[in-house]
Formats: structure tokens, sequence, C-alpha cells
């Protein structure tokens, strides 16, 4: 007599969570955290443009010798990169789910609209979609250099940055990118904050502030590039 096969297995814990839509808002929260901490780092790093070639070219050359001895030349970029590309695929994957989800519970519009959210809530989901194609674009260009106007050259990457804000397409794609980026933030911060579970009554007007504050900075610190660059500050 054969054995009965067992159909009555739990799913695991992580399947359950990812399946639920708190634990889809988790992943949201938490991948978007950590890409709010590389985009920090990656304003910083960028207005070392102000202090000229030399020191910008150093900070390019540096990214790609962090960790050395211990690890190889790049390494430690390509550790940043599949980390920020797995953030970015969660977050992305999780935002459309969720999206998804919520279009099949109210599949009637209302009839009267109350416009009660901000414009960055808003927008959430097609500023995701503009800031998904431009990673696309901005790795074309100044990683690759794919795109890039002009003669894209590696290990200059003041000469590139130039190059690229140079053209006036290079400083709309770069700028409508970072107001939408700005616009992301602002809601996203809010909103991650409240899904850990850091927001109360008590804290929510603090939170607020520190997510304006932190998408007026990020947006201005990366904007400020390209505009150094049209007005002749950085050529």
């Amino acid at each position: 007599m054969a054995l009965a096969t067992r159909t009555d297995r739990r799913p695991s814990t992580i399947r359950t969570l990812w399946d639920s839509s708190v634990g889809k808002k988790t992943v949201m929260a938490v991948t978007g955290l950590i890409m709010l901490g590389y985009l920090v780092a990656h304003m910083a790093g960028n207005l070392k443009i102000f202090f000229g070639p030399g020191d910008f070219n150093g900070y390019a050359h540096w990214l790609r010798t962090m960790g050395e001895p211990v690890l190889h030349y790049e390494w430690a970029l390509w550790i940043v990169r599949f980390v920020l590309l797995a953030a970015v695929i969660l977050h992305a994957v999780s935002a459309a789910q969720l999206s998804r989800r919520d279009i099949k519970a109210r599949p009637v519009k209302y009839v009267h609209k109350r416009p009660r959210a901000s414009y960055a809530t808003r927008t959430m989901r097609w500023g995701g979609i503009i800031l998904a194609l431009f990673i696309v674009w901005h790795i074309l260009d100044l990683t690759t250099g794919t795109v890039h106007a002009g003669d894209f050259q590696h290990g200059q990457a003041y000469q590139n940055v130039v190059g690229t804000f140079s053209t006036w397409y290079g400083n709309t794609i770069y700028i409508v990118a970072m107001v939408a980026l700005g616009l992301h933030i602002q809601h996203g911060f809010w909103s991650a904050a409240q899904t850990l579970g850091a927001g109360n009554r008590n804290r929510d007007r603090l939170l607020k502030t520190v997510a304006n504050v932190l998408a007026l900075v990020l947006t201005l610190g990366f904007i400020a590039v390209p505009v150094a660059v049209m007005t002749g500050l950085v050529s």
C-alpha cells in the first residue's frame, strides 16, 4: 500500500510575510531606506565636483579601490551595486503588487472625488516609473558611456559629467528626474516610518518635517551639479 503524500504543508514564514500586504509594505520601507542612504552618500560624492577635476576624479577612482587590500579592485563597488539592484527590484515589485491589489479592491471609481492626498502621494506611481527609466539612462550615460554625448572617457568622471550637462537634453532629463525623486522621498520617508512603527501622534509632525528637509536637500544637492555646469561655474 503506497504511503499518502502530504499536501498540508504550511508555507514558510518568509513566504507568508511576502504574500501579505503588511509584508510588502515592510519590504518597501526597508529597501526604500537602503536606497535613501545611498542617495545621501551619492549626493555628497557628486558635490566634490565643486573642488575641481582632481578631487572629483580621485573620488571616482576611490569608489573602485575602496575595501582594498581586503577586497580586490571594484569588488566593494560591485557589492554595493548588487545590494542596490536587489533593493530596487524588491521595491518596484512590492509597489506594483500593492498597486494591483488596491485597484482590485476598488474597481469602481468614487463618484465624488476628494483629493485629500498631497501632490507627492498622488504622483508616487508615475514618479517611480520616471526614476526607473532615469536609472537606466544614467547608467548608460555615465557608467557605460553608451548614450553619452561626445567622447566618453573611462576614468575621467569630471569631464564626462561636464559633457552630459553641456547638453539641453542631459540637463532636462536629470532635473525632471531629481524633482520626481524629491517628491518620491517626501512621501516615501514618512510612509516608511509609519510602516516600521516609528510614527505616532507626537512624532508625525517631526517625521514629516524630516521628510520635507531630506527631499529638499537631496533635490537641490543633485540639481546643483547640472546648474553649475550650465552657468559655467563648473567647466
